[in-house]
């Protein structure tokens, strides 16, 4: 399958409700490896990224509205108009090669309506986008009601967090420091000629110039670097775990706080990472063999520790919850898409739920670390105030975070802050 054709049918797999990773993982396999398959990767998720505002456009183009049964030839038209505005593709090869996939789709009578739509896109373009770029939805192409939550959140960042989510996300990794050190990777990388640096905020993180295949990093089999966004490194410094302690990373998979947490806590007592769904298990126990790490991996929901918990209290919990994705669309662009504003009280009510049945799981003396990969307080901080209101041995415990921004006693990073993605932490202590 070419790029283009393929690109078409991830599209309307993630507008049928399947995730943008489910649906690579699906048809890429498709793709002729190489150039064909990158450019069927870049279509994607540029089209997802800038999607309500190809759609505007792709509209005011045409005569009529088209059939919902040819709902295919409307995303093929957003494929073309995303090439002409944001690819280097010469603009007659991008025409002649999009019109050209509605004969793959069997539907010839759209190659003209293809070549049309584009062309005259071309000839209009400055109108066209300015026409379009009139409201803050379809110029940052984000749904009204997340554009909304952002102005209420963040009257003074809404628009940064709008464009850093429309950004291609940058690739960073995580020093495995049982094996070596930042110092000693970053020379390994130089002299494969991989342009890399360190980050300031997150001391085992390098930040690569640009993105490449996990093959390509030296050592990366031998378990010498994972990839994981400094952001979510931060997770392991905060927990700040003793000599001996037990320690539940709930919610685990795929593992990667998990790997920290074993790799910076040589002494650690017992690290016991849960997840609800048994077939992530796997990449929990992929990861530790590549990186020579033990942990006890257990499967089980973690808002019903009677089936699973072994009575022993835990001296550090991490709860990594699951969430909106608010902070992580530059690397999910499918979020924007299928994430419905009814979904965030469901998401809190998830949320509160973990909270209040890990609390009896920690040690008196102990720290629970909530974690989110969302920018929304209604998932965060406003949670944790509720939280603490009903249980009086729990209090805030302040962060040591030089980045970002406190509220309530929580720390956010903004997405796109020095590189990395938007997240929350907040510390509960337990007296």
């Amino acid at each position: 399958m070419d790029a283009r054709t393929a690109a078409v049918h991830m599209l309307g797999r993630v507008f049928d409700g399947r995730s943008l990773s489910e649906t690579l993982d699906e048809v890429l396999p498709s793709v002729p490896t190489g150039p064909e398959q990158s450019l069927a990767r870049e279509l994607v998720y540029g089209v997802l990224r800038w999607y309500s505002r190809l759609a505007a456009l792709r509209d005011l183009l045409l005569t009529k509205p088209l059939k919902a049964r040819d709902r295919d030839i409307g995303l093929l038209a957003t494929v073309g108009l995303y090439q002409c505005i944001e690819l280097r593709t010469p603009p007659h090869a991008a025409v002649a090669a999009t019109a050209e996939v509605a004969r793959r789709l069997n539907k010839t009578w759209a190659v003209g309506l293809i070549n049309a739509v584009l062309r005259r896109f071309l000839r209009e373009r400055d109108a066209l986008l300015a026409a379009v770029d009139s409201t803050p939805a379809t110029r940052w192409a984000h749904p009204p009601w997340l554009v909304a939550r952002y102005q209420a959140a963040w009257p003074q960042h809404w628009q940064r967090l709008l464009e850093e989510n429309n950004r291609r996300p940058p690739m960073t990794l995580r020093v495995n420091r049982r094996r070596t050190t930042p110092e000693a990777y970053l020379a390994q990388l130089a002299e494969q000629g991989i342009a890399a640096r360190p980050l300031a905020a997150a001391p085992d993180a390098l930040l690569l110039e640009s993105p490449l295949p996990v093959e390509r990093l030296p050592g990366f089999a031998d378990g010498l670097v994972s990839v994981q966004d400094a952001a979510a490194q931060q997770a392991a410094a905060l927990l700040d775990v003793p000599d001996g302690g037990r320690v539940l990373d709930a919610c685990a998979a795929p593992g990667g706080k998990t790997c920290h947490l074993l790799e910076r806590y040589p002494a650690i007592g017992e690290l016991v990472a849960l997840d609800i769904a048994p077939e992530r298990l796997a990449r929990i126990e992929e990861n530790l063999r590549r990186l020579g790490l033990a942990a006890t991996v257990r499967a089980g929901d973690a808002s019903r520790p009677e089936q699973w918990w072994d009575g022993r209290p835990f001296d550090r919990i991490l709860l990594d919850a699951p969430c909106s994705g608010s902070g992580v669309i530059r690397r999910h662009p499918d979020i924007k898409w299928l994430r419905r504003a009814d979904d965030l009280p469901a998401l809190a009510a998830t949320q509160r739920r973990l909270l209040d049945a890990l609390w009896p799981l920690l040690r008196p003396g102990g720290k629970l670390v909530y974690a989110t990969c969302s920018v929304l307080p209604e998932e965060n901080e406003r949670l944790l105030a509720d939280f603490i209101a009903h249980r009086p041995d729990a209090r805030m415990q302040p962060l040591a975070l030089d980045l970002g921004e406190a509220r309530a006693g929580g720390h956010y990073i903004l997405t796109g802050e020095a590189g990395m993605d938007g997240f929350y932490y907040g510390c509960l202590a337990k007296s």
